[in-house]
């Protein structure tokens, strides 16, 4: 990746009701591939962006300038972290982003507020079993273990989550941190369209998409098409 210096620390936040173990198998492969060593940050369910936001700060404080990175609600922190912090922010890596600006009737923003007050009310066992029903294999397993390693607070962490109000589009339009993308052509929760915006928002920034089967094959899709992504940005950045 030439045409962008890197910086030597990439800090990786998950999505709603994820870990930090998918958090680094989606993203350690493709740094060190490029000499970047990942923090994958786990969330304190009471309070997750507090938490992300801490992790963040303490990284660039430590290391100078940083990779900002995302998983769903984690990749729209990343993004605010950054507009916040341009100059500490080197890039984004934004996986699989759920909506732009307000959660309102965002179907990843609803299905946290629902599975919150399901659990509240019916436990975490039934809970967990219905979604390991109606989930693909990988994505059952994978919120089973960090479903039980956040709770009892993990309602807490879907309703933050659920209400969380990202960037909006003018506000986008204000950030020069090259940003790079990778949306999921199948994923329902978080819809390509929601990609599409915050790369037609973003000045300097790419999209590049996977499929919800091929990130359960291999988890590092994700961090190897972000970077794909990013290269382009920059790309066409300097190309102007």
């Amino acid at each position: 990746m030439p045409e962008l210096k890197l910086p030597p620390v990439a800090v990786v936040l998950p999505g709603t009701g994820s870990d930090a173990s998918f958090a680094a198998r989606a993203f350690t492969e493709a740094f060190s591939q490029v000499g970047v060593h990942t923090i994958a940050v786990e969330p304190d369910p009471r309070r997750v962006v507090g938490s992300y936001l801490d992790a963040l700060g303490d990284a660039a404080t430590e290391h100078g300038s940083i990779l900002a990175c995302g998983v769903s609600i984690g990749a729209a922190v990343a993004l605010s972290w950054a507009a916040e912090h341009p100059t500490r922010a080197a890039g984004v890596l934004a996986a699989l982003p759920a909506w732009t600006g307000s959660p309102v009737d965002a179907p990843a923003a609803l299905s946290a507020a629902y599975t919150a007050s399901r659990l509240r009310e019916d436990g975490l066992e039934a809970v967990t079993a219905a979604m390991i029903e109606t989930s693909p294999a990988w994505l059952g397993g994978e919120l089973e273990r960090s479903w039980r390693s956040q709770w009892p607070h993990l309602p807490l962490a879907l309703d933050e989550a659920s209400g969380y109000g990202g960037l909006t589009v003018a506000q986008m339009s204000l950030l020069d941190v090259p940003v790079g993308i990778c949306a999921a052509t199948d994923d329902p929760v978080h819809p390509h369209r929601v990609a599409l915006e915050w790369a037609a928002a973003l000045p300097v920034s790419a999209v590049a998409t996977t499929t919800l089967d091929a990130i359960g094959a291999d988890a590092g899709v994700l961090g190897r098409t972000c970077l794909s992504a990013l290269t382009d940005a920059v790309s066409q950045r300097d190309a102007d």
